[in-house]
């Protein structure tokens, strides 16, 4: 009986290498090709040459400079502000209170309908009811107790 014998050995596990004693040379393990892969990755997509070796506090004019020249962020003028829809101020108000239309008016006392005008820029609150959402835009919860808490 001849004993049989393989080009290349089985690994027991997984993490260690198998040979093969052909042309094809050494096939590296799992953890091994991470490495290889992740080394070559990190050289090909290296951001040392992309970003300052060292990071200093900019002056305000430094700050300006840099801004007026990133072409992603130049300045509104006239007619872009004039063409931009201003987003009412009722309208921001509710949505950092996370309420519906429905709820902000209900916590609040006015008018669901009024809200929505106010919010689609059909109409603008007036002088007095600009001063009451200033007062819930600072203190909601406090607004909210005076009005809807029963005295007894």
């Amino acid at each position: 009986m001849s004993k049989t014998t393989t080009s290349s050995k089985i690994p027991s596990s997984p993490w260690q290498k198998t040979q093969d004693s052909g042309t094809t040379g050494e096939t590296a393990c799992p953890i091994e090709l991470h490495q290889q892969f992740a080394s070559v990755v990190g050289q090909a997509f290296s951001l040392s040459g992309l970003l300052p070796q060292t990071a200093r506090p900019m002056s305000p004019t430094e700050v300006e400079r840099a801004a007026r020249a990133d072409p992603d962020a130049k300045p509104l003028n006239e007619g872009d502000l004039r063409r931009m829809k201003r987003t009412p101020r009722a309208k921001i108000i509710r949505r950092a209170l996370a309420l519906t239309q429905e709820e902000f008016a209900s916590r609040y006392h006015m008018p669901l309908g009024t809200l929505r005008d106010w919010e689609q820029g059909r109409a603008e609150p007036d002088q007095p009811t600009q001063a009451y959402l200033t007062l819930i835009a600072r203190d909601p919860d406090r607004v909210n107790r005076m009005l809807n808490t029963r005295s007894h």
